[in-house]
């Protein structure tokens, strides 16, 4: 595996490529469900290149950039053994060198959901992964289903930007006992642990009231709500939304995704899951 750690290495390399490219952006500190996207990469590619790059656009005032969980000697490890191709480290002083001033913003779908208590997480977003699919060049970006509205949010920039990749989503990773994996979990107390299963038990009871005959989002909302709060949940939202275009539904229907965000003690989580 070849590290890179300048923005013009990564632009020769790509700019030369002959091969079909995979690439699967990341912030590092990877877990299975990171794994599961190089390993999917790796099936699909000749070339596969996994960047790891926390980045500080994406983070809102008081929230955990300095904190963010960090392991980079460990990822490393990982990706050799996933027989990853490339690993690019960019710097923060090379990706927003000072009197950096341009950002790329998809508007409609940032605001709504995630957007409305992180207005500025998906300008952030979007502008890096914009960055880095101009630097690296890939036929193909890989991208977890849990930050669904990231995937939906990237999906539309890359149509409106004539972009020449295909987004890939794959599917959620989770732990034995449902949550989904993420890197904050390690921010949780054992009890806020058992505590963060509210999110994935909600969402299985929606399923289970759909399956049941109920399609009244109010009502399903108001059961979920109700389980979540039960385990000290603070509830940011809840909604039921198109997967296309994240609009909201005010019925359930399937193939259609219920979307959450909850905090736990400290640590704001997310999960979703589609209505079959």
């Amino acid at each position: 595996m070849k590290l890179i750690t300048t923005i013009p290495e990564m632009q020769e390399l790509s700019t030369n490529w002959r091969v079909v490219t995979g690439f699967v952006p990341t912030m590092g500190y990877l877990h299975a469900g990171h794994l599961s996207l190089v390993q999917r990469a790796v099936a699909e590619n000749q070339n596969v290149v996994v960047s790891i790059f926390v980045n500080p656009s994406q983070f809102g005032p008081g929230e955990d950039y300095n904190n963010y969980p960090r392991d980079l000697e460990k990822d490393l490890e990982l990706l050799k053994t996933c027989r990853v191709t490339h690993a690019f480290l960019p710097k923060d002083n090379d990706m927003y060198p000072e009197g950096y001033q341009t950002w790329v913003s998809v508007d409609g779908l940032s605001k709504i959901l995630c957007g409305r208590s992180r207005p500025h997480h998906f300008r952030g977003v979007t502008t890096i992964v914009t960055k880095l699919l101009h630097i690296v060049k890939p036929q193909n970006i890989y991208l977890g289903e849990k930050d669904f509205q990231q995937l939906v949010i990237l999906r539309k920039m890359v149509q409106d930007l004539n972009i020449p990749c295909r987004v890939v989503g794959c599917p959620i990773m989770r732990e034995k006992d449902g949550l989904a994996m993420s890197s904050r979990n390690k921010y949780l107390s054992l009890a806020e642990r058992q505590q963060a299963l509210c999110l994935y038990n909600s969402l299985q009871l929606a399923q289970e009231l759909y399956s049941s005959g109920v399609r009244n989002k109010q009502e399903v909302v108001a059961e979920m709500k109700e389980l979540i709060l039960k385990q000290k949940g603070d509830i940011d939202y809840i909604d039921v939304v198109d997967p296309e275009n994240l609009s909201s539904l005010s019925e359930l229907v399937r193939g259609s995704r219920i979307l959450l965000a909850v905090r736990i003690g400290q640590t704001r989580l997310i999960d979703n899951l589609e209505i079959v």
